[in-house]
């Protein structure tokens, strides 16, 4: 079924955090290396995507848990299968393989349960990162000309990664966790390059990241700036991920909710991080404010981010379900 019919009928679901269930799981450096990469040359612990092609068990399994949960949508654990991001590994020439292999992780678990369930189809939304570098920022306060990387260097890593997410089987194309829009408009650029050389169309889904009260993103846009930075993709839908607590996040999402176009979506972190820099929201406290989110008509899609649990995406997905989603807003054509 399409998903954008989806949409017009109900509020969809979109899982939580990987990194955070994959903590649960308390792996060693042994258990991420795995037979193929037992004699790697540099640590390999915390390369969570790697995983995908280490323990695929686990990360299916994870997939399960948030489809269990109630997830209409998964993300594959791709956040950070670039080159670019890879290179903190060396593990560069790895990157179409992890997001082949993620994708198909993610595929499985949603094929098989849209296969018991045929009338709540699932779908794999392939994650694209923001990057450990940036084209908005320099990464040295005595230089603030030079740049990391270059536009036509990001866009190069991106199109590689959309190809294993494509070639994987994923449905949607997901650019999130965005705090620099240039970094973003060099994934929406690689995105309709790619589409066009293969002839086909993935709907794109776009994610802001609003780091602080000031209520910009940290290339320091405004949200209403940053939708109309991005709203040229025709995105299936815009929304915010990251950074943010439910609490903090909503006057956010209901600003966006009435400028945006398109369908919008919010996955936010379990609160804001404690002194240990882990979060303490508990599952019915996050899934009570997304509920007033709904309610007041601001959202399409809703999940969790960093700290979020399958018992929080459950939660949320129960409180939702009773609202009809935001409609469309009719917009004037432009003379």
């Amino acid at each position: 079924m399409d998903i954008r019919k989806l949409l017009e009928q109900r509020i969809l679901i979109i899982d939580g955090a990987m990194g955070t269930m994959i903590q649960r799981h308390k792996l060693t450096e042994a258990d991420y290396r795995g037979d193929r990469f037992k004699d790697w040359h540099t640590d390999v612990k915390g390369n969570n995507d790697l995983l995908s092609i280490t323990q695929p068990d686990i990360i299916t399994g994870i997939h399960k848990q948030y489809l269990d949960a109630g997830a209409d949508i998964i993300e594959t654990n791709t956040f950070s299968s670039t080159t670019i991001a890879q290179a903190d590994y060396d593990l560069q020439s790895l990157a179409y393989e992890l997001n082949v292999a993620s994708a198909r992780c993610a595929r499985a678990a949603a094929d098989e349960y849209t296969a018991n369930d045929p009338g709540k189809p699932r779908f794999v939304a392939g994650a694209i990162g923001p990057l450990n570098k940036t084209l908005s920022l320099s990464p040295d306060v005595n230089n603030p000309g030079y740049r990391a990387v270059t536009f036509d260097e990001v866009v190069e890593a991106y199109t590689e990664q959309i190809k294993g997410l494509t070639d994987g089987g994923v449905d949607i194309i997901l650019i999130e966790t965005i705090f620099d829009t240039l970094n973003a408009k060099a994934a929406i650029f690689a995105c309709k390059q790619y589409f066009r050389k293969v002839g086909k169309e993935w709907p794109i889904m776009i994610s802001g990241t609003i780091t602080d009260a000031s209520g910009r993103t940290l290339s320091g846009q405004t949200l209403e700036a940053f939708y109309n930075s991005v709203r040229h993709a025709r995105p299936l839908s815009i929304g915010l991920n990251c950074a943010l607590g439910a609490s903090e996040m909503r006057p956010h999402i209901e600003e966006l909710s009435q400028i945006a176009e398109c369908f919008t979506s919010a996955y936010p972190n379990a609160g804001l991080p404690n002194a240990f820099g882990e979060y303490d929201e508990q599952p019915h406290e996050t899934a009570h404010i997304i509920e007033e989110w709904a309610k007041e008509g601001y959202v399409n899609i809703v999940g969790g981010c960093c700290g979020t649990t399958p018992d929080h995406i459950k939660h949320i997905a129960e409180e939702v379900a009773k609202f009809q989603p935001r409609q469309l807003p009719v917009v004037e054509a432009s003379v």
